[in-house]
């Protein structure tokens, strides 16, 4: 997945255009599913088996039927600071 990193370093976009804040100035609790992999330099689908299976290194919430992955749990993963 390819990222470009804006001047101010803050804003990344991937391939398909979409943008997303840097974890660490992440002010969300739990973000979508496509922002997560993001993060996480995961495929969206395999985000969605690890909720499906509960046997990945991060666990959802479901909100009205959506994953939403708290932002907490992607820093304490992939050590960032809050």
């Amino acid at each position: 997945m390819q990222s470009l990193t804006n001047h101010g370093g803050e804003t990344r976009e991937d391939a398909t255009g979409y943008s997303f804040v840097s974890l660490d100035r992440e002010a969300r609790a739990a973000v979508d599913t496509e922002t997560a992999a993001f993060h996480l330099s995961r495929e969206p689908q395999t985000l969605r088996v690890w909720a499906c299976r509960e046997n990945g290194p991060i666990r959802p919430m479901r909100v009205h039927g959506r994953l939403a992955w708290p932002v907490s749990e992607l820093r304490r993963l992939l050590g960032v600071g809050a």
